[in-house]
């Protein structure tokens, strides 16, 4: 590809090189002509004489010798330490005695997949993908969150938190998120039983259908509640298939893992709440804002409202 900035295409190279060498034209005039210096216009006429028209296109910047390389047998190493443990650029450059660019410079040459690609647990690629419309699929999952006692040992120290235990266990987030748009719907409850997730999802379907998506298909992992009855009748009578995640592959289910992992960093651990009463209170404003406003890399800085016509609130 051309610079934008170059005065000569292979055109114009060679309409030059043909007034030099075939009409007998001086190297001051065409150079003149041409808008290019004298030493161009030698160039581009003595690769002419040489290769023909063939020599006219633009030829690799590449050295034909790198003296100062990273050794090949080094090479090796740093992708054996990358293949078997998955460690990034400082942690492979610490072990073999080098430096971190270095380690950067030789991974990326061989096009070696950043660590955030990868499977934890395998190493392999993960393999992204995206609904043609909402309603296709929706992802349902559960996270266990641990309260925060009355004082909130963030505010007042371990010690103080100890010291009242009142609203001390767990919370369970149970979450719905549309494949294609990422809108999410979620609630807290006390526990993940059969019917508390059944009750839920029945109320995450009436979200997304107020939302105009018609869900088809809806994706869990293989918790207990998931295999119950009364959770297959509830999709049965909605006429919605039920998917499960192949065992152990949490991430077949990632879209509503990257939620939960994105609802910890930006609402419950946020900021240092004084009670678990403070930290609920704020949840359903966090979660109107994530569908609503705040922008999400994958819809290019857009939220997912953004992807459902006519969604009421998307401007409030």
């Amino acid at each position: 590809m051309v610079h934008r900035n170059a005065p000569l295409t292979e055109t114009g190279r060679l309409r030059l090189a043909r007034c030099v060498v075939e009409d007998g034209w001086p190297l001051r005039r065409a150079a003149e002509r041409f808008q290019v210096s004298p030493t161009t216009a030698q160039r581009w006429a003595d690769r002419y004489r040489r290769l023909g028209e063939a020599g006219m296109t633009d030829r690799s910047s590449r050295p034909h010798h790198s003296p100062r390389r990273t050794p090949t047998h080094t090479e090796r190493r740093i992708i054996k330490v990358r293949v078997l443990r998955r460690w990034g650029p400082a942690r492979i450059a610490h072990l073999l005695r080098l430096v971190p660019s270095t380690v950067h410079r030789v991974l990326t040459r061989y096009g070696l997949a950043r660590l955030a690609h990868l499977d934890r647990a395998t190493g392999r690629a993960i393999r992204r993908y995206e609904r043609d419309r909402p309603s296709e699929l929706v992802h349902v999952d559960i996270k266990k969150l641990g309260n925060i006692p009355d004082g909130g040992h963030k505010v007042l120290g371990r010690a103080a938190g100890r010291k009242n235990r009142t609203n001390a266990g767990y919370g369970y987030l149970h979450t719905a998120v549309d494949d294609h748009s990422r809108l999410a719907y979620s609630e807290i409850h006390t526990d993940e039983k059969k019917e508390t997730a059944t009750a839920f999802w029945k109320r995450a379907h009436a979200y997304f259908t107020e939302c105009g998506i018609t869900v088809e298909r809806v994706l869990t992992d293989n918790g207990s509640c998931y295999r119950s009855r009364g959770w297959r009748d509830a999709l049965a009578a909605a006429g919605i298939t039920h998917k499960r995640t192949r065992p152990y592959r949490p991430q077949t289910n990632g879209k509503v893992e990257r939620v939960n992992r994105t609802l910890l960093d930006e609402w419950a651990y946020a900021r240092p709440y004084r009670s678990e009463t403070e930290r609920r209170e704020a949840f359903p404003q966090w979660l109107h804002s994530y569908n609503h406003h705040r922008g999400h890399t994958a819809l290019k800085g857009q939220p997912p409202a953004s992807r459902v016509p006519n969604l009421t609130g998307q401007y409030t």
